[in-house]
């Protein structure tokens, strides 16, 4: 399984492997290109609003496109919540699927979760489960200070009954671009425990966007308006240092590419071709995930 290879050779050589959700074109294009370039594998990430946006005629022959590239790329459901959308998936040709039952009860989440991997590894593809709650920093459960943190003692347990073949935890990060409700932190504390009890587990980190403020100021210079947003610019620095394998980033690319298409079509205003400013688009997702690779993953030159 190409993911499991991926992620072993991280945990072995200190480095953890970018999986970049991609939602159009010109973010595959520009996250392609970037990780050829920097000679880093990559995995590329759809979520289920992705797959019916793409539809799975045309996904479907964008994954046989992916095939023909040479460079280690795998292709990956992130946030699948049933066993039908991984079937799904895993029809149109995904590497590894993501089965998330973590808002299910710790038992509900153990049953579809263990569904799941006997479909899945029957069929050779790999499995990554989540224990623990991520949210958004509007949602009610972490309002309500009742945002679940993964239990270290139950991580050993969850992946000895399930079988999963990586683990997607909650340590503080949260998903989309207003992630903290007060002080910003990731509990490493929790992550050096769940280490101990699941050793040989890749542990997956989702949520993990930078939110850099340069791409929030330029969308909010140009007529956007996006507030309270805060990333995780210098709490993940040395992430690559611990047992994290894979590191998940979404919103970025989205910031990159909306900054990029508001400034572009305010200085030309004449401009009306979607491909004047998709080369824009492109080369503001090659930055982007230039610097979360070298400064964030440090997987760059791991291709031989």
């Amino acid at each position: 399984m190409l993911q499991e290879k991926m992620l072993k050779n991280a945990m072995k050589n200190n480095y953890i492997v970018p999986a970049f959700n991609f939602a159009n074109f010109e973010i595959l294009r520009g996250i392609i290109d970037a990780s050829i370039e920097l000679k880093s594998p990559i995995i590329l990430q759809v979520s289920e609003s992705a797959m019916n946006y793409f539809t799975d005629d045309l996904l479907s022959g964008i994954i046989q496109g992916i095939r023909k590239i040479k460079h280690p790329i795998s292709i990956h459901l992130d946030h699948g919540k049933s066993f039908e959308v991984v079937k799904r998936a895993i029809k149109l040709g995904f590497d590894s699927v993501m089965i998330d039952g973590s808002i299910l009860s710790y038992s509900d989440n153990v049953k579809l979760t263990k569904k799941v991997v006997k479909y899945a590894h029957s069929r050779g593809i790999f499995v990554e489960g989540e224990l623990g709650v991520l949210s958004v920093a509007d949602d009610d459960a972490l309002k309500s200070n009742n945002a679940r943190f993964t239990n270290p003692e139950q991580a050993k347990e969850f992946v000895a009954l399930t079988g999963v073949d990586s683990l997607a935890v909650s340590i503080g990060t949260n998903h989309g671009v207003n992630k903290y409700i007060g002080e910003a932190k990731i509990h490493y504390d929790i992550l050096r425990k769940i280490e101990k009890e699941i050793p040989n587990i890749p542990i997956v980190l989702h949520g993990a966007s930078l939110v850099e403020p340069k791409y929030v100021e330029t969308i909010n210079s140009y007529g956007g308006k996006i507030e309270k947003a805060i990333g995780n610019l210098n709490l993940l620095k040395n992430a690559y240092k611990t047992h994290i394998s894979k590191i998940n980033m979404d919103t970025d690319f989205r910031l990159a590419v909306t900054a990029s298409t508001r400034k572009y079509l305010s200085v030309h205003p004449e401009k009306y071709n979607p491909r004047d400013y998709g080369k824009d688009n492109i080369n503001s997702v090659i930055e982007c995930a230039k610097f979360r690779i070298t400064k964030i993953c440090h997987s760059q030159n791991k291709v031989k």
